[in-house]
């Protein structure tokens, strides 16, 4: 009896694709009341407003990927000041088959010097008022980890 060959994708998965889900880490740099937002140039996500952040390389840390993809996609740097939580980004076609599945790290820290410059996958790049996060289109989950990363930095002050 042949034995046969682990599938390269999950159930529904992307036919051919890598095995998921993949890894990411994401940097919220904080600004006073002002986090800093990258519009997303690439699909699957282009025109929606996020941190930044992207994939891990093989054998990086998930802190060393955050700040390298805020460095890419900004010209800041930052030195992380924790975690802010986990992120499970997942998306599928119309039919159910799994799409994307992203799991991230999500990272927190605090402004030093400089203004970002948007650059790599990201189309702008600005800091943007907490207050005014609802007049831009952010991807899911983004309002609640930006939240969540002011609370985390206040309660550390």
């Amino acid at each position: 009896m042949p034995i046969a060959s682990p599938p390269t994708s999950p159930p529904g998965g992307p036919p051919g694709s890598a095995h998921w889900p993949k890894a990411g880490a994401s940097f919220a740099l904080l600004r006073g009341d002002s986090v800093l937002l990258v519009e997303r140039a690439k699909p699957p996500r282009a025109g929606l407003w996020s941190l930044p952040g992207g994939h891990i390389e093989p054998g990086e840390t998930a802190v060393a990927a955050a700040e390298r993809e805020l460095l890419e996609e900004t010209g800041l740097a930052a030195t992380c000041a924790g975690l802010v939580d986990i992120q499970d980004v997942i998306m599928r076609d119309a039919e159910g088959n799994l799409k994307v599945h992203y799991l991230l790290a999500v990272f927190y820290g605090v402004w030093q010097s400089g203004e970002p410059l948007a650059a790599s996958d990201a189309g702008a790049a600005r800091f943007v008022a907490l207050s005014d996060l609802d007049a831009y289109p952010l991807t899911p989950g983004a309002k609640r980890l930006i939240a969540l990363a002011h609370t985390k930095l206040l309660a550390a002050r």
